[in-house]
């Protein structure tokens, strides 16, 4: 590793960077002259054509602060004085929705699935329909907790079944995943710059049906996170902000969906997320670190590993280690297990992997 790039970040993002996205914040750019405003214009078209859906009945809306920001917006914006929130969770990050609903006062309800079982759909149905305040509701497609990939075909389409408004956040999964927002339903879709599409933080997005974005004007919980104000504010504006924009990460993120187009698009992209994520989990079961989730829900976004049944385990012994050779990876987040993550997103390659799978094994210390 050089100096200018030590290590890279194994994280479900920030996460590693080509160069050349590194390379497009080397200008400076204003926020208002008209080429950087049609650039802005341009992202949010490409988005929505990455999630398949037509700007006739989606938008796209781009938010300063990291993704929190972008779910705060949606869900102080979206949900009306006389609505109620379900959120689904079984993690860190389906809880930070439900801790948002509770500061600023909105009617939720919560349904946990604890830490390591994905989302029942059946559990779901039931607890709704014996709801019938509910309005929204609200999940985690990646919840990066464990590294669980939730159904979302099957949840949506139930919810869709049961006419609710939907919200996904789909902060580490977007641009990893295939995803056709219209066909699953999704009436706000939440993600972020530095995640799958391998630009920068200082930005998230959200895309929304605009027929369910029309309805929210005067919604708004906060000034700053006014999700209604800041796209009409896009719209009318043709690309400007209402507050200073990101200019140095919106360049970086324009380069990097070109270098998304350029591996082949989200299917190509997702096509090496898994064949790293197989290749991270056989080789960590043989040196000796099981993965916590069972297969069929593991996501191929960052992967849990449980601590081996030896007492000598160290997490930051190990931590340190793969720092000095090159790697940074996750601490554990969850109560019931020892465990640490590792992800394989980002500009990370099958030799990559390979490398750090040496570099753990010859550092075994248990």
């Amino acid at each position: 590793m050089s100096m200018e790039n030590p290590y890279l970040l194994l994280t479900p993002g920030p996460l590693t960077t080509s160069r050349t996205v590194k390379e497009a914040m080397l200008n400076d750019w204003c926020t208002w002259d008209t080429d950087y405003n049609q650039l802005v214009q341009s992202i949010r078209t490409r988005l929505v054509h990455l999630a398949c859906a037509s700007e006739e009945k989606y938008t796209t809306v781009l938010m300063q602060g990291s993704g929190s920001f972008s779910v705060e917006s949606v869900i102080s914006t979206v949900i009306p004085k006389d609505g109620q929130l379900l959120v689904l969770t079984n993690g860190a990050y389906g809880q930070r929705i439900a801790d948002m609903a509770k500061v600023y006062g909105i009617n939720h309800l919560v349904l946990d699935f604890g830490e390591t079982s994905p989302v029942n759909t059946e559990q779901v149905v039931q607890y709704v329909s014996n709801h019938p305040h509910i309005t929204h509701v609200a999940v985690v497609h990646c919840e990066t907790t464990t590294g669980m990939l939730n159904p979302i075909e099957q949840i949506t389409s139930v919810l869709h079944q049961l006419g609710k408004i939907i919200i996904v956040d789909a902060m580490s999964s977007f641009g990893g995943i295939p995803m056709n927002i219209p066909a699953l339903h999704i009436d706000y879709l939440i993600s972020s710059a530095n995640k799958c599409i391998q630009g920068v933080p200082g930005f998230g997005f959200i895309l929304a049906r605009r027929s369910q974005l029309e309805q929210c004007k005067g919604q708004a919980r906060t000034l700053s996170l006014d999700l209604y104000d800041q796209w009409i504010n896009m719209e009318s504006g043709y690309g400007k902000w209402r507050y200073t924009s990101p200019t140095h990460v919106v360049r970086a993120f324009d380069q990097a969906l070109q270098e998304l187009d350029e591996e082949g698009g989200i299917e190509a992209r997702s096509a090496r997320y898994k064949y790293n994520q197989a290749l991270l989990v056989e080789g960590m079961e043989c040196i000796g670190y099981p993965a916590l989730l069972a297969r069929e829900h593991q996501s191929p976004i960052i992967t849990s590993f449980t601590y081996p049944a030896s007492g000598l385990f160290s997490f930051n012994e190990l931590y340190k280690r793969l720092k000095y050779n090159g790697f940074v990876i996750y601490p554990g987040k969850i109560s019931t297990a020892d465990t640490f993550r590792i992800g394989n997103i980002g500009e990370i390659h099958a030799q990559d992997i390979t490398r750090l799978l040496q570099v753990i094994e010859d550092n075994r210390f248990w």
